[in-house]
């Protein structure tokens, strides 16, 4: 590639109402592979994502037993094997606000100390998300400050159950539940052919496409050849989705939205990194289920009752804790997936995983007993030089957890969160 061909970090394919945004490529990159060549900001971003699933754990199954760095991963942080080093187990925080005097049940307020570190209203969440407070600091110079993304509708509940991000109190921003729908958001799609699925978004931009590439070393067109499939492909499995995956659930049938959610998390998964790679965003939430999730598990051969029953009803029981096993695998294999996607991003002299912190939080602990204390959850990533490869079992609020991720690992001073006392220096 000659040396003076260099491309601003966020250059972007446009046609016919498409946007495509570009992957990391040598181009945009210093000699060294350490920071972007010019634009208003050299360094490499660092990205937040916060990653949610309803109900709690197993802890039998869900905690590791030793601590340090020489851990057996238990039965459900099994998919986690091949990213050991690059994943934190946290244990012992506590979400001091969700045991405050409030309105409804426990899932209630207990999501809401989880997202905001505040008593829930009666209404929603009592103060702005941890994920809203970091992209009001770092989400500024993106296309989208933050994006919210969901998979399983599971169409009830109230506000609070059913939102992970909020902009303050009272004022949810509601995940995009529909492949259809986030991928033309992320590609700008209005053309009705694109729209309905009949021709490629890469049709729009083929004549940009064309061009950059003539200016392009062999690397880099290699990898944006690679790219530019990644997104035919993704595209072609949502256009395969049965019709009525293209529209939101109306009212929740007996069965639980009995809905292929593997598949749909896989593709909102891939839409996530996309968005992520091509600096469309540095902040994200990812709802795989709701709060007090009532999932079924057909995919698990698990249909006779839902994933709040399962918590409660024969857990006690030998099969019912294996039953809860498999379906918090599953959530952990969802949560191992994304983190294979954005180790396979090369940027720089690194990967998307190594400029990104991944928080993976339940509302509860222990999902029998609800409880609060002694939460159990997964970092990943390696911005900032957060620490890896260990289990930690620590004390502390959330409300640490979150100024400590925001200031010292994130570079987001947002200086101060509803319950934090101290930063954690075991993470950092």
């Amino acid at each position: 590639m000659p040396i003076e061909t260099r491309l601003p970090r966020r250059t972007l394919l446009r046609g016919l109402g498409a946007v495509l945004g570009l992957p990391p490529l040598e181009a945009m990159f210093n000699p060294n592979g350490t920071a972007y060549a010019f634009g208003p900001a050299k360094t490499i971003p660092k990205r937040f994502v916060f990653w949610f699933n309803g109900n709690g754990i197993p802890e039998k199954y869900w905690v590791p037993r030793e601590t340090g760095p020489d851990f057996a991963l238990p039965s459900c942080l099994q998919p986690l094997a091949p990213f050991r080093n690059d994943v934190h187990i946290i244990t012992g925080l506590d979400s001091a606000a969700a045991r405050l005097p409030g309105p409804g049940n426990s899932h209630y307020p207990s999501m809401s100390a989880v997202v905001s570190c505040k008593t829930y209203t009666g209404r929603g969440a009592g103060g702005p998300s941890i994920d809203q407070a970091i992209a009001q600091k770092i989400g500024g110079d993106t296309r989208f400050r933050s994006l919210q993304i969901g998979v399983c509708q599971e169409s009830f509940g109230e506000s609070i159950q059913r939102n992970l991000s909020w902009a303050d109190r009272d004022r949810p921003l509601p995940p995009e539940m529909i492949p259809h729908r986030l991928f033309d958001r992320l590609f700008g799609i209005k053309d009705a052919a694109s729209v309905a699925r009949q021709k490629s978004v890469l049709d729009a931009v083929q004549s940009q496409t064309k061009s950059l590439q003539s200016r392009l070393g062999a690397n880099d067109k290699s990898k944006l050849d690679d790219y530019l499939q990644s997104v035919r492909e993704l595209e072609t499995s949502i256009a395969t989705l049965p019709p009525e995956y293209a529209q939101p659930v109306d009212r929740p049938a007996e069965a639980g939205d009995l809905r292929d959610y593997p598949r749909i998390a896989k593709l909102q998964s891939d839409l996530l990194v996309h968005a992520l790679a091509s600096q469309q965003t540095h902040v994200a939430s990812y709802m795989l289920t709701k709060c007090q999730s009532l999932t079924r598990f057909p995919w698990l051969g698990h249909t006779a009752q839902r994933h709040h029953e399962y918590t409660h009803g024969e857990v006690e029981s030998p099969r019912g804790m294996r039953i809860l096993r498999d379906i918090c695998r599953w959530h952990v294999d969802e949560f191992a997936y994304l983190l294979g996607k954005l180790k396979s991003v090369r940027e720089g002299e690194g990967t998307l995983l190594d400029n990104t912190v991944v928080a993976f939080l339940h509302e509860h602990a222990e999902a029998n007993a609800h409880k609060n204390n002694n939460l159990a959850l997964i970092l990943a990533g390696h911005a900032g030089g957060m620490k890896t490869g260990l289990h930690t079992r620590t004390t502390g609020t959330l409300g640490d957890l979150y100024l400590t991720l925001s200031e010292e690992v994130l570079g987001a001073q947002i200086k101060a969160f509803p319950t934090a006392e101290r930063k954690l220096s075991e993470i950092v």
